[in-house]
């Protein structure tokens, strides 16, 4: 479906690469936009990522964390997309294969979940080819059509929406509510918002 939520950590493939000092994580600046465009769109020819435009990127830089050497080598990056209280997505996260070893995959994961947990985000979710990773990181697999956020957002305008490959995997509750999307996914537990400025139809 969409390929645009998470990737796994890039594996080296040479034992000869440079290895620097164990990876720090910080918040992303608009000075980074063009690494993590160059980073995330390395990976868009074969759907791993879906294609993202530097316009785009900037935009949303505040969405993205980045993870660097000691010495300031950039060295991959991580978002979190909001939906709302009751669901954040980690999006987009993908490690250069010289930074195997230093731990920035883990270290950009737990910074997003932090981040959505300083936010009351009750639920996380993500979509991969590499759901024993994440295992650890106290993720479970589900069916995708309990994130009618998600599918509507990027999976119903994907090219491998019939093709989807990737695994559908939460953090904490199931959501309950949806807040994109048309009324109709067949999903008859999701309940209305609580009175407030966010409405939501429930699926019928």
């Amino acid at each position: 479906m969409s390929n645009s939520s998470l990737m796994p950590v890039s594996e080296s493939t040479s034992s000869s690469r440079p290895r620097v000092g164990g990876a720090t994580v910080r918040k992303a600046k608009l000075p980074d936009a063009v690494n993590i465009f160059e980073l995330v769109n390395s990976l868009s020819g074969d759907g791993t990522l879906l294609r993202r435009s530097y316009a785009e990127i900037c935009e949303n830089v505040r969405d993205f964390t980045v993870a660097e050497s000691e010495s300031g080598v950039f060295l991959g990056c991580g978002a979190l997309h909001l939906y709302g209280p009751h669901l954040a997505e980690v999006r987009s996260i993908v490690v250069k294969p010289e930074a195997k070893g230093q731990g920035a995959g883990g270290k950009l994961l737990r910074a997003l979940l932090d981040e959505a947990e300083d936010q009351g985000v009750t639920s996380v979710c993500l979509f991969t080819r590499i759901p024993d990773f994440f295992f650890h990181f106290g993720f479970r697999v589900v069916d995708r059509t309990v994130l009618p956020d998600k599918i509507y957002k990027d999976c119903q305008t994907c090219p491998r929406l019939y093709a989807c490959d990737e695994v559908a995997m939460v953090r904490g509750p199931v959501p309950k509510v949806a807040v994109l999307g048309p009324s109709k996914f067949p999903a008859p537990e999701l309940v209305k918002l609580q009175a407030g400025s966010l409405t939501s139809t429930p699926a019928k």
